[in-house]
């Protein structure tokens, strides 16, 4: 149920109202396709009682993940007094997601709907539809910071992450990030050797 905080939040957003009831999957959805402020904050309220609280349980998993360089300040993304991240650190916070591989079932979406067709979604992540092999995953784009994205992309079995932070334009960022991609397929695969385990013998270590 979105609460009036949650329906204040401006920005990108997918105009929800005050005690208006939307799925968990719904808002995911919104999240992940068009970086809906109201429902990431209605998701935190959700999940921890209010945004305050969500945004701690942010920067504490920020902190296990060793994103050292990270402070959250609300649940949005959009620019606040030391709100801050690095691409190191996003970057740590894209692979980190993309092992719950049911997240891709949401960020490869290119266009779809809610409340039963009566709002449409369009992906803010255009490489969703024109880059081979892209799985997502997050644009964002403010005043302060710039036009922002964390691409990634699996081909041939090798799954990457590119991110870009700070561009003048959306169409920068793009370029930027295919640019990274495109380097790292060009000139990295994954290789297993094959050993041959009797090769494998015990060694006498000291200490």
């Amino acid at each position: 149920t979105a609460s009036a905080h949650a329906c204040s939040m401006g920005g990108t957003q997918i105009w929800l109202e005050e005690n208006e009831q939307m799925s968990v999957e719904d808002l995911l959805k919104a999240t992940a396709v068009v970086s809906a402020n109201d429902a990431s904050v209605a998701l935190g309220e959700f999940l921890s009682g209010s945004e305050e609280a969500f945004v701690k349980r942010m920067n504490d998993r920020a902190r296990e993940l060793g994103m050292t360089n990270t402070t959250f300040k609300n649940a949005t993304g959009l620019d606040a007094e030391g709100h801050l991240s690095t691409a190191r650190d996003i970057s740590i916070m894209s692979r980190e997601l993309l092992k719950h591989k049911d997240i891709t079932k949401y960020t490869t979406i290119w266009m779809d709907s809610l409340r039963d067709g009566k709002s449409s979604l369009v992906n803010t992540n255009k490489l969703v539809r024109f880059y081979e092999g892209a799985t997502g995953l997050k644009t964002g784009t403010t005043d302060g910071a710039g036009a922002c994205l964390s691409a990634s992309a699996t081909r041939n079995g090798m799954e990457l992450i590119a991110v870009t932070m700070g561009s003048a334009t959306s169409d920068e960022r793009f370029a930027s990030a295919r640019k990274l991609l495109d380097y790292g397929f060009g000139n990295f695969t994954v290789y297993t050797p094959q050993v041959d385990k009797t090769q494998l013998l015990p060694v006498k270590v000291l200490r």
